[in-house]
């Protein structure tokens, strides 16, 4: 008896209301598995090459044509495809075409706990499937979907993260030329002044030679690429001044203006916050924690109890540059309680704890941001610019 209860239970729900299918992306093959109501507990596959929308158009239709010919009712389709490479150009042409789509986040889903786990493309899609159907059931935190940006929002981001992109590159550029003069005993040149090719002319080696011929020719392609980049961040500086200026016209945004009311918020700053997080619409302050990847992560089991950092699952540009705006916060806002609690903890434990703190000071400063951005909600203490 127990037997067949037990096997009652782990059952595929065959009762449905719609045919559920997941997708398997890969550049070039895309995995469909589906669940049609009429056939039992049997997932079917399909394959259809990479990039065809039509095919896959295709294949939905003959997943729908045999579901009537079961049943002698049309159901809907309900996909559901990982976050990833692809982006989001799958999900918005199934909903142009009037398909229920979902994308999910992969790190969400449980996976077996082995040491040695079995992994494929067939048993992801399955995997997808029983998560989809759990999702749709209204089981809690069975996994995490992703809000899709409309292009517009996902468009407005790129300006942020391609100046952290070319910055990256100038550092490489200027490290690159720093060592191959550092190891002629040259340790006094600064690529990024403007004096830097009449200096590059005038150099000579630690033992008193002049620059080898080959040397300085590489130095030389190294700083067009340098000089080209430095360009290129300064034409990326300008666009978000445009990106604030327009911000107000968006339907339904935040706006960023609000936030170079406060000292120590600049322009940068406030662009990025906007762009990455503050645009969205958050439930409550754990969501908007969560979503920066600054939520506690606890583990507690039995007597164990202790605190294992931030989750780090949230959006990893934002939290980074929540960071850096907490100490910038010590700097420009002493005064704000935000500060002064973090200066009396610090003070409590002798100074030893001032990185741990500041990752606290990151969430609670966040939460405070957002609720000042979006309901006017003032920082108890907080040093305004003046008018």
């Amino acid at each position: 008896m127990s037997v067949e209860l037990r096997s009652e239970q782990t059952a595929i729900r065959t009762d449905l209301g719609a045919i559920f299918v997941s997708i398997e992306l890969s550049r070039s093959v895309w995995l469909l598995t589906s669940l049609s109501p009429g056939a039992g507990e049997t997932m079917s596959k399909h394959s259809v090459r990479g990039g065809d929308v039509a095919g896959l158009l295709t294949q939905f239709a003959q997943l729908q044509e045999k579901a009537r010919a079961r049943t002698g009712q049309m159901y809907p389709i309900i996909a559901v495809q990982e976050a990833g490479l692809d982006g989001f150009w799958i999900h918005r042409v199934l909903e142009s075409e009037g398909i229920e789509s979902h994308v999910v986040d992969p790190a969400s889903i449980a996976v077996s706990r082995r040491c040695r786990r079995a992994k494929t493309d067939k048993i992801d899609g399955e995997a997808l499937v029983r998560t989809l159907l759990a999702y749709k059931r209204g089981e809690p935190r069975v996994c995490a979907m992703v809000r899709a940006p409309s292009p517009e929002e996902e468009d407005r981001r790129r300006i942020s993260r391609e100046r952290k992109t070319l910055t990256a590159e100038r550092v490489q550029h200027v490290n690159r030329i720093k060592g191959l003069l550092f190891a002629q005993g040259i340790g006094d040149y600064e690529p990024l002044h403007r004096d830097r090719r009449t200096r590059l002319d005038a150099l000579t080696t630690g033992d008193g030679r002049p620059l080898p011929v080959h040397l300085k020719a590489q130095i030389s392609r190294e700083l067009d690429r340098l000089e080209l980049v430095l360009e290129q961040i300064k034409a990326v500086e300008a666009e978000p001044d445009h990106l604030l200026a327009c911000a107000e016209e968006v339907a339904g945004a935040v706006p960023p203006e609000r936030l170079l009311h406060l000292k120590g918020i600049g322009q940068e700053a406030a662009a990025v916050l906007w762009a990455e997080g503050l645009f969205r619409t958050f439930g409550n302050r754990r969501q908007v924690a969560a979503y920066a990847g600054l939520a506690p992560t606890p583990w507690k089991s039995g007597s164990v109890d202790r605190e294992q950092g931030v989750s780090k699952a949230g959006n990893p540009r934002l939290r980074t540059t929540m960071i850096q705006l907490a100490w910038l916060w010590l700097r420009h806002q002493p005064g704000s309680a935000l500060s002064l609690r973090f200066q009396e903890r610090v003070r409590r434990n002798g100074g030893r704890v001032r990185k741990p703190m500041i990752v606290a000071l990151a969430r609670k400063l966040l939460i405070a941001l957002w609720k000042y951005a979006t309901a006017g909600v003032v920082i108890e203490g907080a040093a305004m610019r003046p008018a």
